[in-house]
């Protein structure tokens, strides 16, 4: 696979948790993006942006409408838009309906995204209870991009790393723990 220009990651139940062992284990040299949709159902993600900042070795914000993806940076989507990736490289919000009973989707950011980085693409799909994200990754594989699955047994909701698994397969399907390191091999320089 080529150097990833940018990472894309979903989760909805118990992904607090998940999102905290992923970006606590990250390089902090790291250089792309990362884009993450999380099913929270608050209204804000300014909580969920502070209480992974805490751990996160890289900063954490919202995606804000307009403004450039910044490399190094975890990018939230915001609650109640969905989160898309225009081809100049800035962010688009859309309150288009909601995808698999979600927004932000999950598989409206993997298939945007994967327009844009095609090849360059990692995905990565975390623990959760719908199948949000399945589409999106079969969407970022077709275009070549990379697929990492959480394993379904070691995820706290498995309905969502199984429907990836069915729909999308992965490049990767590894336990939590070992998503960060895989992340930070592939990613180096």
């Amino acid at each position: 696979m080529k150097r990833p220009s940018a990472i894309v990651v979903g989760c909805s139940a118990g992904g607090l948790d998940a999102l905290k062992i992923l970006l606590a284990g990250l390089d902090r040299q790291l250089s792309q993006p990362l884009l993450v949709c999380c099913h929270s159902g608050s209204e804000t993600v300014d909580l969920l942006c502070e209480l992974l900042a805490r751990v996160s070795t890289l900063p954490v914000a919202e995606a804000i409408e307009r403004h450039p993806v910044r490399g190094g940076i975890v990018h939230l989507a915001p609650a109640g838009y969905h989160l898309l990736i225009e081809g100049s490289g800035h962010f688009a919000l859309s309150a288009d309906p909601r995808v698999c009973h979600a927004r932000p989707s999950i598989d409206v950011l993997f298939a945007s995204a994967a327009e844009v980085w095609r090849d360059t693409l990692v995905g990565i799909v975390l623990t959760g209870a719908n199948a949000d994200g399945a589409e999106g990754l079969r969407q970022l594989r077709r275009h070549g991009g990379c697929a990492i699955v959480q394993t379904p047994e070691s995820a706290v909701a498995r309905t969502m790393p199984q429907a990836a698994l069915d729909l999308a397969g992965a490049d990767h399907c590894v336990s939590l723990d070992a998503i960060a390191p895989l992340l930070n091999q592939l990613c180096s320089p």
